[in-house]
């Protein structure tokens, strides 16, 4: 977008989008009152200003180059373009582009945080007070001429006084994708409601965010399908660990020992305490609705697999991990999904299979960190059905328990064929939770792998 000021706009000056005639603004475009910053709405895809003077916000049909240059010259701040009142009138290393020797002085080409590419200069090492930068544009040009080609693993020679273009390219291709991965980190960050903290890592290639996920904590019912989210009974036990409480009401036994790990053998129903049940937070029987509770690591797996997901720290035997969220849809309308996702190789449809087959959850476009968790036949989670606030028994919640200590580092898995009773789908048979119609290839690597994911 562009901003153009109401004097500006009553003498016509020129804009990215033309002329601004007097009358109105253009379709879509709204009057806002200028001010000395600015706060980005990508969804939107406007820059919303604070009141001090009238402008007209239109949509954005210029480069990124060019808003920065713009606001610099207003003097405006936006910090989803990198202008900020610490880089406004100061220039601070984004990263590094490319490196050169002349006269034996080594020289890098710098890339100014907030400043277009334009304005990128060459800086003698001397002057660069950036460690991390300088360590990072090393291991860059260390990876890439490490990388095999043809069979031969390409070596630097220590007389090279300048970068090979494509050296260079991937430099900056690799500083690039680290902005994006942080950006897309901190905003995962501030859509979670839960305890732990999620960090993203790619240390294997050069792919970037997801273009197409959107991160939400809780089911998402499709059009025409209702989740009541408001239980119509509650107990009120004093300490639900030994009193009568919610399972027992619903027949099957409390979850949980004192060490807030599951007892109950898989395929046995969780039926915590809801919101009309007068114990506190801090009741035993409130596990999976406090949320993930362990810092857990997106990461981009070696062995082709994609993304996977870690544990930052250690996690003990049967204690809940993470739910299982997405689209709530048809069964009907996840046979016609699955068709499509069968051709894109891609397993995201959680049939919801406790007592019928009427609902299914599809991750593929929204869904909290279980959407990277991969597929093992010797997987270290366990489904369960959890019934809470929603005690239709057609759409229980999903919830990962952890089967065995899983150490810091460790990957997450669990079986894309295992049902929230604990069996194991039959081929003949599909009722997995992953609705697959192909033979897909599994590369779990278990001793145990059955050789395909369906």
């Amino acid at each position: 977008m562009t901003l153009i000021s109401e004097g500006e706009r009553k003498s016509g000056r020129l804009c990215a989008k033309g002329i601004i005639e007097e009358p109105p603004p253009p379709q879509g475009g709204h009057a806002r009152r200028l001010s000395a910053s600015l706060e980005s709405r990508p969804e939107s895809g406007y820059l919303r200003l604070q009141p001090l003077a009238y402008a007209w916000c239109v949509p954005c049909l210029v480069s990124l180059d060019t808003l920065q240059e713009l606001c610099r010259k207003e003097k405006l701040t936006c910090k989803s373009i990198g202008i900020t009142k610490r880089n406004l009138n100061n220039y601070e290393v984004e990263y590094l582009c490319d490196y050169k020797v002349v006269k034996d002085m080594e020289y890098y080409l710098v890339k100014w945080k907030g400043w277009p590419d334009s304005t990128n200069t060459w800086e003698p090492l001397q002057n660069l007070k950036c460690p991390l930068l300088l360590q990072q544009f090393s291991n860059d040009k260390h990876n890439y001429l490490s990388q095999v080609k043809k069979g031969k693993a390409i070596t630097p020679k220590n007389n090279n006084k300048t970068l090979k273009p494509a050296i260079a390219e991937y430099i900056v291709k690799k500083a690039k994708q680290r902005i994006a991965l942080q950006r897309w980190q901190d905003e995962l960050n501030r859509r979670k409601n839960h305890k732990g903290m999620i960090f993203v890592e790619n240390t294997v290639d050069l792919e970037g965010p997801p273009s197409d996920f959107y991160y939400i904590n809780e089911y998402k019912p499709a059009p025409g399908i209702s989740l009541v989210n408001e239980a119509t009974f509650g107990c009120s036990c004093t300490d639900c660990f030994f009193q009568k409480c919610c399972p027992a009401e619903a027949g099957v036994l409390l979850a949980y020992n004192k060490n807030q790990q599951i007892k109950i053998p898989p395929g046995t129903p969780i039926y915590e305490c809801n919101s009309r049940c007068q114990c506190g937070p801090d009741c035993p029987n409130r596990i999976v609705q406090k949320g993930t509770q362990y810092s857990l690591c997106i990461f981009r797996t070696s062995n082709g697999r994609g993304w996977g997901v870690k544990t930052l720290v250690k996690i003990k035997r049967m204690s809940f991990v993470m739910e299982y969220v997405g689209e709530v849809i048809t069964s009907e309308e996840a046979e016609r999904r699955g068709q499509f996702y069968d051709n894109k190789g891609i397993t995201y449809l959680f049939d919801l299979d406790y007592e019928s087959d009427e609902f299914t959850v599809d991750a593929a476009r929204y869904g909290n960190v279980s959407h990277f968790v991969n597929h093992s036949c010797d997987p270290n989670l366990q489904v369960f059905n959890v019934f809470i606030d929603n005690l239709d028994t057609r759409l229980p919640r999903i919830a990962l328990f952890s089967t065995r200590t899983i150490n810091a580092g460790e990957e997450l898995t669990f079986d894309y064929q295992m049902k929230g009773s604990g069996d194991i789908s039959s081929d003949s048979i599909d009722h997995s939770p992953a609705k697959k119609r192909v033979r897909t290839v599994c590369k779990c690597g278990a001793v145990t792998c059955r050789g395909y994911l369906n």
